[in-house]
């Protein structure tokens, strides 16, 4: 099968993190375009450390009205990664509700901005807690529904390119995301046998309000006393072999659709990065 045979993922569920806004809302909306019903979570909540404003309940909303918008089920539900009890249950529902569980995408994340041995003791905490064990945490509600299934799966994990480079200023978000990678090349061999395959996603920056935001700007452009996106945006296109200034969600979006799908079913314990040519640079 196919994406030439229909919608790629008709009949089918997905289980989005971070699905409020940004690239979350993007994959949330692309997954049901393609047929699927979601399972959406968001904190909706803020977190001190991150030098920008959370999502809101009211963000999420329009999740809700853009999947609804497209004639697909989704339940959404206020949950925080960090929590596992709450994870689970939202996932748990959603199981009960539509019967089954095939696709997931850990997505939620934050960023944060600071010299590796300057970084205060709650902010590593927090970073290491949302970008990394609270993947695990995804991962852990949802497979066992999979396996329990026998329908086989596919898990993306949203990485970045500092999964797979240093990065100055974002140590720890650096840390974290290799992390993910490392869970994502386990998980592969661990879930090969159930017929889920694990793969993950390797962003260069991405227009997010977790990217477009000041504490970015000033990482890219320090000599300004007060840098604009444009300045990011001029400063950041210098850095791959394309010469863009980001992404879009939607490019991140359709690299999930790929590997989500029967199109790639051969596909797993790969890292794909949507950069440009960063990485090559």
């Amino acid at each position: 099968m196919g994406r030439f045979d229909g919608p790629r993922f008709e009949n089918k569920v997905a289980f989005v993190t971070g699905a409020a806004r940004g690239q979350g809302r993007s994959h949330a909306v692309a997954l049901a375009r393609e047929g699927a019903d979601v399972i959406a979570v968001d904190a909706c909540a803020p977190m001190e450390s991150a030098p920008y404003p959370m999502a809101t309940p009211e963000e999420l909303d329009e999740t809700v009205r853009q999947v609804e918008e497209l004639d697909r089920r989704i339940i959404a539900t206020r949950a925080d990664v960090r929590d596992q009890d709450a994870l689970s249950a939202a996932v748990a529902e959603g199981v009960a509700q539509f019967g089954r569980l095939d696709v997931v995408v850990a997505n939620a994340g934050i960023l944060s901005v600071g010299q590796s041995w300057e970084i205060p003791e709650s902010t590593w905490q927090d970073m290491i807690d949302v970008n990394l064990t609270g993947v695990w945490h995804t991962t852990k509600a949802a497979i066992p529904h999979m396996i329990e299934a026998g329908n086989g799966g596919a898990i993306v994990l949203i990485s970045s390119i500092a999964g797979l480079r240093g990065a100055q200023f974002i140590g720890h978000y650096v840390a974290a995301k290799h992390g993910v990678v490392g869970l994502m090349r386990t998980m592969a061999q661990e879930l090969g046998p159930h017929g889920i395959r694990v793969n993950s996603i390797h962003p260069m920056q991405v227009d997010t309000p977790m990217v477009q935001n000041e504490a970015t700007y000033r990482r890219y452009r320090p000599d300004l006393a007060h840098p604009t996106s444009e300045d990011f945006g001029n400063a950041s296109a210098t850095t791959n072999l394309l010469g863009i200034p980001w992404v879009e969600s939607a490019d991140i979006s359709n690299a999930l659709l790929f590997l989500a799908s029967d199109d790639a079913r051969y596909v797993t314990g790969a890292t794909l990065p949507v950069d440009a040519g960063l990485l090559v640079r």
